[in-house]
């Protein structure tokens, strides 16, 4: 095997051989296969010296002991001894150490520019009561705490789509449950992240309806979840409490006949066109690997680029995917402010 990889025009990655060049700057490419020992790299002068597994960096030129390893021209990690050309770069001849980042908060900043309202996208979605726009239509079963959680998850399985064929514009019931909500402190942040989740998702636009079941003698009380995040029982969202309903069984049937009595308003919903403005995108790590940074997340990111265009939303979900690299962010945030919220 021999080749390499070249830069086009504008200096854009382009793969013609074994390996990947990401920036003209870098000291390391990119194994685009399994490359074997003796391999040639024309395009970088030099022979392959070990087995590099593909997504793994190789030494692009002579690394000394202490230099910054740079790839997408960003250091992530020195030199921990001499590495020769050809070279796997890894965890075993990699040391990471603090070093100067300047945030440069806003320097890059590029406000988007948006489309004129007649000329942006549409989708078919539900428009919901306070304007908010969904892209599906279920019914939420959730749990407080660990120990309702099969309680939940029982509830919704009892809809089958057999059960559900009379109500055709409902896509489901779904459990939402979590392992947590007891042996952990009532106030603080834990508590109150668990309780502005659970909001989040009674509160979502692809709901129709929500149910919330608790045990009775968690930490993550009901009463505390309602009162924190102003939710009313009544309408589109119901309230259990397994100790007071008569135990597990009993409240699995409470449950069920509480969603019966909600399908025949949710199967009311109906699609409508909409300004993909009412779009809000989560972007979560799906398990990197040696190549996640050079294609799904770029065409993510231009896919969120696209849809800012035309007035949604993206948020990056997943901040500490971001380790060491926050200065690379912090020069594109809005301004200093926002900046500082991300470190």
């Amino acid at each position: 095997m021999s080749g390499g990889t070249v830069l086009g025009p504008r200096g854009e990655k382009k793969a013609s051989g074994p390996v990947i060049r990401l920036h003209a700057d870098d000291n390391v490419v990119v194994a685009r296969t399994d490359v074997p020992i003796g391999t040639a790299v024309p395009t970088e002068g030099w022979t392959v010296r070990s087995q590099v597994p593909a997504g793994h960096k190789l030494a692009a030129r002579r690394i000394l002991k202490g230099e910054p390893i740079l790839k997408y021209a960003v250091t992530v990690g020195f030199a921990a001894t001499d590495i020769e050309p050809g070279t796997w770069v890894h965890s075993h001849n990699i040391e990471f150490r603090e070093f100067d980042r300047d945030p440069a908060h806003a320097r890059d900043f590029k406000p988007v520019q948006l489309l004129p309202e007649s000329e942006r996208a549409t989708f078919e979605g539900y428009l919901r009561p306070d304007g908010r726009v969904g892209t599906r239509n279920f019914i939420g079963i959730l749990s407080t705490v660990n120990c309702s959680a099969t309680v939940v998850h029982k509830i919704a399985e009892w809809f089958t789509p057999e059960r559900l064929a009379d109500y055709p514009h409902i896509d489901g019931v779904v459990a939402f449950s979590h392992g947590i909500g007891c042996g952990m402190e009532m106030t603080g942040e834990p508590m109150q992240l668990l309780r502005r989740t659970m909001a989040g998702y009674a509160r979502h636009a692809n709901l129709a309806a929500a149910l919330i079941v608790g045990l009775g003698c968690e930490r993550n009380q009901l009463s505390g979840l309602m009162a924190q995040e102003n939710l009313t029982a009544g309408g589109r969202l119901h309230t259990f409490v397994m100790q007071e309903t008569g135990g597990t069984r009993k409240t699995i049937e409470a449950g069920i006949e509480a969603v019966k009595a909600l399908l025949p308003e949710a199967n009311q919903a109906r699609r409508q066109t909409v300004s993909a403005s009412h779009l809000c995108v989560g972007l979560q790590c799906g398990g990197s690997d040696g190549f996640s940074s050079m294609t799904a997340n770029p065409a993510l990111g231009a896919a969120v680029d696209i849809l800012a265009r035309h007035g949604g939303t993206g948020i990056l979900s997943e901040t500490p995917e971001i380790y060491g690299v926050e200065h690379t962010l912090t020069r594109r945030a809005a301004s200093r402010e926002v900046g500082e919220k991300l470190v």
